[in-house]
């Protein structure tokens, strides 16, 4: 299972049916669990922690040192849950000390060739992201958004939970749970309702995520006025808090 030409350090920790490629070169500090298969030409190193049955596509780089000059070589984290397939060329930084010192990825992602993750960064669960994806430093992705080819992220911006990002969209503020989103830079366009029904979201649900959104969007409310009453809305549809709690805890603005 593991190549002869494959460099593994005698720390590393590999489970059961891990399988390592030609030319790949496991660091010192990793710690990969069972059945994860790591293709050829691979550099995997730092403090990362990786689950099982990920599958890792030549040439990706996990766990270097993140791009930032205020790193001096401490030892931070990278953590990767379990199941998630990461194509060709991707990037996938460490934490930076101050800022929390951990970069996260959840399980069941699908990360597309060339996409970068950078420092600190906090990705969910069963998300898409297609070819040449960016995130810059500190954003957090929620489960089950996709993100277009091209699209890039601004440092600190959050992506809430079903959200869609078009192709080559620039998001420089936080979207919103369910909304997808276009354009450089990005605007709304509506709620991601395919993606809803695909993950079985009631009729219901979804039209007062749709009544949500039109409130937020539609209705020439201030940001303030449409928090109020979208936290209205939210007591009595259980789908709607997550969608308020978001705009509500919104730091840099959002995409509207």
């Amino acid at each position: 299972m593991i190549h002869p030409t494959a460099i593994i350090h005698p720390k590393a920790e590999l489970g059961e049916g891990v399988s390592v490629g030609p030319y790949s070169i496991i660091g010192e500090h990793v710690r990969i669990g069972d059945g994860t298969r790591v293709a050829s030409h691979v550099v995997i190193d730092g403090h990362t922690t990786i689950g099982r049955d990920n599958q890792i596509f030549q040439f990706c780089s996990i766990g270097e040192v993140p791009q930032d000059k205020k790193y001096k070589g401490e030892p931070t984290l990278l953590t990767i849950g379990d199941r998630n397939v990461i194509r060709e060329y991707c990037s996938f930084n460490l934490g930076v000390p101050g800022a929390g010192g951990l970069t996260s990825v959840g399980s069941d992602n699908w990360i597309m060739a060339y996409v970068h993750i950078a420092h600190d960064c906090h990705v969910g669960n069963h998300t898409t992201f297609a070819n040449n994806a960016t995130l810059a430093g500190h954003v957090i992705v929620g489960d089950w958004v996709t993100l277009g080819g091209f699209t890039g992220v601004h440092q600190f911006v959050r992506i809430g939970a079903h959200s869609f990002c078009g192709v080559s969209t620039v998001l420089l503020q936080d979207l919103p749970p369910y909304v997808t989103a276009s354009g450089n830079p990005s605007a709304p366009h509506g709620i991601n309702s395919e993606g809803l029904k695909r993950r079985g979201f009631t009729p219901e649900a979804i039209a007062q995520i749709k009544r949500a959104y039109k409130v937020l969007y539609r209705q020439g409310l201030t940001l303030d006025e449409a928090r109020a009453a979208i936290a209205e809305m939210a007591s009595q549809t259980p789908e709607l808090k997550v969608f308020s709690d978001f705009i509500a805890e919104s730091g840099r603005g959002i995409v509207r």
